[in-house]
């Protein structure tokens, strides 16, 4: 992965557990790399190994360091670092979903390595969305799960985020369905 998500799961912790937490963090993860640079390319054990470790010095799961770095990322990272493309995914939730593989395309000008994940997008007859999340990485629903709540929060739309399916039953892809309140 490349070191802007590196960076912001440091941003992440230090902005809402403050800077000795992180060095915890760095100090259990046995990641010696002191800053990272946004447009490197890391091994992706690093954010695993952090993402970990945080779990670890915090005492929470995996599963909820994962899904409040989903969070962070839409609404901090990705206004600060995406800004405009973001702004130009759509005027809602819906319309940006539909817009996540021209999205990604233009991601990947900025970050010719990147292996973005794909999407599939199902509109249902009661209104509600099904989010097909297919991604060469594993353990990453929760991460998943999170960007969906964030980009719900940043389009100001009360939404409910249930996972019907995933690589641990038996599916090549995880699955989200999304409800407007």
């Amino acid at each position: 992965m490349y070191g802007i998500v590196n960076k912001a799961i440091e941003g992440l912790v230090t902005e809402n557990f403050g800077g000795e937490i992180w060095e915890q963090i760095k100090i259990k993860s046995e990641v010696n790399i002191d800053h990272f640079i946004s447009n490197n390319a890391y091994d992706d054990s690093v954010t695993y190994k952090l993402a970990g470790a945080a779990a670890e010095v915090l005492n929470i799961g995996v599963d909820q360091v994962l899904f409040l770095f989903g969070e962070y990322w839409i609404l901090k990272t990705g206004s600060e670092s995406y800004g405009s493309l973001m702004k130009a995914g759509g005027r809602n939730l819906k319309e940006f979903l539909k817009n996540l593989p021209n999205f990604h395309s233009r991601v990947m000008l900025m970050y010719p390595k990147i292996t973005p994940p794909e999407f599939k997008i199902i509109e249902r007859i009661d209104g509600s969305t099904e989010l097909h999340y297919y991604s060469t990485r594993d353990g990453l629903i929760d991460f998943m799960h999170g960007l969906i709540s964030g980009l719900g929060k940043m389009f100001e739309e009360k939404i409910e985020i249930s996972k019907l399916g995933n690589r641990s039953t038996g599916l090549d892809h995880d699955e989200f369905l999304i409800s407007w309140k």
